[in-house]
């Protein structure tokens, strides 16, 4: 430079060969780099896909399993009991307790966790461990493949969870072409029945009803899972009530409903019983439950006078 006594650099030349070597180094580590934004917002990065998940929920073992990850579970909680190579998982507790030097001796890459399903004070453990957590939350019932296709990324099996996706959706779009633009049924889910709770429009059993051509009652009420009282499920007079099988109590959750004589899913014996394992699920099994659904909401559409 003019004005300056720079003394010049002597430039080695590189073989072709070791140049082409360096660009696929270079390559091979970017393609081997894992940056994910989880469901929490966060972006998680890995040096390389994940080889070691300890997976904090049932149903992201289900979705690891799904994407071909299943061999990559070093640690599952309670209940994570499908598929059946689940149940050999080593179990580190569930959502309420987890031993977390379990956890810890596991030596996982990353913690797959359900944002929702765990106490903010079981999550400020989880990330004293300082292990990476990845968190998930699909929440919806169309989040679901792309939450698949995540979990692919993260475990490096991408090929694998692009084809899980795909046949999700086609299902999806095969049930939602048969049922969604059906005549509408007037639907009153009841979570549960003491105290009294429904689920909102933004909840994924939510667009399940819609899917199957059914009207959630209660979809403009606030929060996610809304108490209603006795007398507003009377008012809005549904044609159909659906609730979860969890034991002997959820007949007996419908009994109330049973002893009203005006009320229209009374008169019509509309109480459709779901398989609580299948429709609460965020993995691709609540599609099974969907068409449980779907299937018992023609029934009442059957029962009407022509």
């Amino acid at each position: 430079m003019e004005g300056m006594n720079v003394r010049p650099h002597r430039v080695l030349p590189v073989p072709a060969t070791a140049l082409c070597l360096m660009a696929l180094l270079t390559s091979a580590q970017a393609a081997a780099d894992v940056h994910l934004i989880d469901d929490s917002g966060q972006t998680l990065t890995l040096p390389v896909p994940a080889q070691r998940i300890v997976s904090l929920a049932p149903y992201t073992t289900e979705m690891l399993f799904a994407v071909g990850a299943g061999d990559r579970i070093v640690g599952a909680t309670r209940y994570a009991d499908v598929p059946e190579a689940a149940r050999k998982i080593p179990r580190i507790g569930d959502s309420n307790q987890l031993d977390l030097e379990r956890i810890v001796s596991l030596k996982p890459d990353v913690l797959v966790v359900w944002r929702n399903g765990s106490s903010e004070a079981l999550l400020d453990k989880l990330r004293s461990l300082r292990i990476p957590i990845f968190y998930s939350q699909p929440g919806r019932l169309a989040a679901i493949p792309a939450a698949l296709i995540r979990f692919g990324q993260l475990a490096g099996t991408e090929a694998l969870a692009a084809r899980a996706a795909a046949a999700f959706e086609t299902r999806l779009e095969d049930l939602g072409s048969r049922y969604a633009n059906r005549p509408k049924v007037s639907v009153f889910y009841q979570l549960w029945h003491q105290p009294l709770l429904t689920i909102n429009g933004e909840q994924q059993i939510s667009d399940v009803i819609s899917l199957c051509g059914g009207v959630n009652i209660f979809a403009g009420r606030k929060p996610l899972v809304a108490p209603v009282t006795a007398e507003a499920v009377v008012s809005a007079n549904p044609e159909a009530i659906v609730t979860v099988n969890e034991g002997p109590e959820s007949e007996a959750g419908l009994d109330i409903w049973k002893k009203i004589p005006g009320l229209l899913a009374t008169i019509r014996g509309n109480y459709i019983l779901l398989n609580s394992d299948i429709v609460s699920l965020q993995s691709p099994r609540i599609l099974d439950g969907a068409t449980a659904l779907c299937i018992n909401l023609e029934k009442v559409r059957a029962k009407r006078k022509p």
